[in-house]
């Protein structure tokens, strides 16, 4: 099945990453990060198809290695907050061979990305079978942020941009010191440059369906640009879907479970809904004709001539309480007219609009919650290690320590890193965060629970529809047949 993804990323110390780290996973290799000073080894991994670094002619040839190329990008980076590179996940396509997919890739990353000078390390995946994993094959390209200069040095992610008076002279600030703005040395990480490049990879696919002959297409527009009322789901990642594929219940498991039921509940409703729509729209232009009966008159003659087929007269009462039902609910939502009834049908889709943004908002924000607390885990069962470690004076037993402990210990800052924010009076808002956050999947519950009785109104909508037009559909006939022996009576 076609599929369009493509996601960007930033891999930055602030978040705990590697960039050696990052490309040993990406390709199934076992790295030495200098920087941290350990190996991260993934060559047990499975899944890697194949993996290839593609360089500019100005880049040094030595970063033709893996090793080399990432080590090289962490020590141009000083900073303990540092962003280190750009990360792309994005979908192949299963309609087309491995061969046709890795040409596809490469032709993109060359016209796209090396062209502009961007260093190119990508590697291309298996499909992810788990539940929330890319279903397609797809491939992960990482690119420094910092660009290569002509003469092979690194160069500056920003620069300088003074502001100027209306005489063109630098204006100073309140200290003393020229006003400038940080501006980037590449557009690469401007939004319309990944757009460029999003619309680029759509249009490189399908022109490749209309070679093959294949009618299927992929979009890079999200849905709501595309017209698609569709409430995405979140990204597991690996750890999550693999909890998941054991039969372990996970909270973005279950909220994306949530999502996609919500989902295919508001399609089928916005389907029978649009056909609603088009039929009351027939209606209102047959019943506002002059003298037309109103709903009620043709529910009415629906039912006489049904109980004139009935042979029991339990029948007859069965017809007569249905007919009963119906008129009690035109009455008590006073819908008389097609135009009433499209105006209920319009608010059944306004309410479906606002129940969709109203459980994109929580699911976002209970998504956010999960980091929190994730992070307060990992902060709370590493936090007695790092207390340990301030008490050792001596340094043997320090290295010795950290050496132990060193996986314990990066947990740790990242969470401290990450919390740091959030700290009042030395303390977390964790029971603050845990409340919010059963509020939000209460409301996320009742908010879809909303949509049971929106369908149960659709289908009586459909009921009426249904026996209106059977009335309609006899009364042409009869017309038809009226109009078809008058010529013959004028003879």
């Amino acid at each position: 099945m076609a599929l369009f993804h493509f996601h960007v990323t930033q891999i930055k110390r602030s978040a705990g990453q590697s960039a050696v780290a990052a490309a040993a996973y990406r390709s199934g290799e076992k790295l030495h990060s200098e920087y941290y000073g350990e190996d991260s080894d993934y060559t047990r991994k499975g899944g890697v198809i194949c993996s290839e670094i593609l360089l500019p002619p100005h880049a040094p040839t030595e970063y033709a290695d893996r090793e080399t190329l990432w080590n090289a990008v962490e020590k141009a980076e000083r900073g303990k907050n540092a962003q280190l590179a750009y990360s792309f996940d994005i979908a192949l396509q299963n309609e087309f061979s491995t061969e046709e997919n890795i040409e596809l890739a490469r032709r993109l990353l060359l016209e796209q990305f090396v062209s502009r000078g961007m260093v190119v390390d990508f590697a291309v995946h298996s499909p992810d079978k788990e539940e929330g994993g890319i279903q397609n094959p797809h491939f992960h390209v990482m690119c420094p942020i910092r660009p290569i200069l002509p003469n092979g040095k690194w160069g500056n992610k920003q620069r300088r941009e003074y502001v100027l008076d209306e005489h063109g002279n630098r204006i100073r600030d309140e200290a003393g010191d020229y006003v400038f703005n940080a501006v980037p040395t590449t557009d690469w990480g401007s939004p319309e440059t990944l757009e460029a490049w999003r619309q680029t990879w759509a249009e490189l696919c399908n022109a490749k369906f209309a070679e093959k002959g294949l009618d299927c297409r992929i979009d890079h527009r999200s849905f709501e640009r595309q017209g698609v009322e569709q409430i995405p789901t979140q990204h597991e990642g690996p750890t999550v879907r693999a909890m998941e594929a054991k039969g372990i219940s996970t909270d973005k498991g279950d909220l994306n479970r949530w999502i996609r039921k919500t989902n295919d509940l508001s399609r089928s409703l916005k389907k029978k809904i649009s056909v609603l729509l088009d039929w009351l729209k027939e209606a209102h232009e047959e019943l506002s004709k002059p003298q037309a009966p109103n709903l009620a008159q043709l529910l009415s003659e629906y039912y006489t001539n049904r109980n004139a087929g009935a042979w029991s007269q339990k029948a007859k009462i069965g017809n007569l309480k249905e007919f009963n039902e119906i008129v009690n609910y035109l009455m008590q939502n006073k819908l008389t007219t097609p135009v009433e009834l499209q105006e209920r049908v319009a608010a059944l889709s306004e309410r479906i609009d606002t129940l969709k943004n109203s459980m994109r908002g929580k699911s976002d924000r209970v998504k956010e919650l999960d980091e929190l607390l994730r992070m307060v885990q990992f902060y709370t069962e590493s936090k007695p290690v790092a207390d340990k470690l301030a008490t050792i004076k001596w340094k043997g037993k320090r290295e010795q320590f950290i050496s132990e402990n060193k996986n314990t210990l990066r947990l740790y800052h990242m969470a401290e890193r990450k919390l740091k924010p959030y700290f009042k009076n030395g303390k977390l808002p964790i029971t603050a965060w845990r409340n919010e956050r059963d509020r939000l999947e209460q409301e996320y519950k009742t908010e879809q629970a909303e949509l049971s009785p929106i369908y149960a109104e659709a289908k009586k909508l459909w009921q009426i529809k249904y026996k209106v037009e059977q009335v309609i559909h006899e009364q042409e006939r009869q017309n038809a047949a009226v109009r078809q022996k008058k010529p013959e009576i004028e003879h």
